[in-house]
């Protein structure tokens, strides 16, 4: 897509689908931002401070956003909404779940109108949800595609399947007309010279120039002890709940790629 994408971005977590997106070469600027946890609240507020991330409000609840504000000045829609509702490893409650959230998603794109929304969830939304979903946003003239993608498809060592949906407005007018997406041949440091996405560093390896250093405050100050339990049942949230950024990528230029053949 050409032109700059205003987009709003629910549960947020740490990011990984609008780094996806910006790896298919879609040229997303967050607007806002919806996230509940106060860690991941903390981790997006340092990382917008540090410049590496688009410099946008955070709000705190999802029930109570103010989406109408937002009417017709957004292009797109992406989040992965709570799975908890799904997920084979809980109780699979679905709609009597208190964590289920994608009703008042549902208002939200009703009030705000995007031309395009992008959502992820577990696998087994696809046996319990996801024919809702795709039917309320098909009832609200959105045309729709899913499918499973994998970490383990991109070269991760785990496999982490998730379902992603892609729809998008039928209506929309020749500001929001698909397009063939333009892939990017220098994105990030993340690649080698090879242009090979690479993954990081396994522990006692070497770290890579564009990692992070495993650092943490703790270490410092105990000088050079890491102290593994800082955090530690937030950050493994974080990143449990976390999208691949490499598996968004693949799954958008896959159902964009298969919505244009439509058309």
């Amino acid at each position: 897509m050409d032109n700059t994408q205003n987009i709003i971005s629910f549960c947020t977590g740490y990011g990984g689908i609008e780094l996806g997106l910006r790896r298919a070469g879609v040229d997303v600027r967050v607007v806002c931002n919806v996230e509940i946890e106060a860690f991941v609240q903390a981790n997006l507020v340092a990382k917008i401070e540090e410049g590496r991330m688009d410099d946008a409000p955070i709000y705190s609840d999802l029930k109570t956003f103010p989406a109408e504000i937002f009417r017709g000045k957004i292009h797109g829609l992406c989040g992965g909404y709570p799975c908890q509702p799904f997920s084979s490893a809980g109780k699979r409650k679905g709609e009597d779940d208190p964590r289920h959230l994608w009703p008042y998603i549902r208002k939200h794109v009703r009030a705000i109108r995007p031309v395009w929304c992008f959502f992820e969830n577990v696998r087994g939304h696809t046996t319990m949800g996801l024919w809702r979903v795709l039917s309320d946003l098909e009832e609200d003239g959105y045309r729709t595609e899913w499918g499973l993608f994998s970490a383990e498809e991109t070269g991760a060592p785990h496999q982490r399947i998730r379902v992603f949906i892609l729809a998008h407005s039928a209506s929309a007018g020749k500001h929001g007309e698909l397009r063939d997406f333009k892939q990017e041949k220098s994105r990030s440091n993340e690649y080698d010279c090879n242009g090979e996405t690479t993954w990081p560093a396994h522990p006692g390896e070497e770290q890579y120039e564009w990692e992070e250093p495993r650092v943490t405050e703790a270490q410092s100050e105990l000088g050079g002890a890491v102290d593994g339990l800082t955090h530690r049942v937030d950050r493994l949230r974080l990143l449990g709940n976390g999208v691949v950024p490499q598996t968004a990528e693949i799954a958008w230029k896959s159902l964009w790629r298969k919505m244009n053949e439509q058309l």
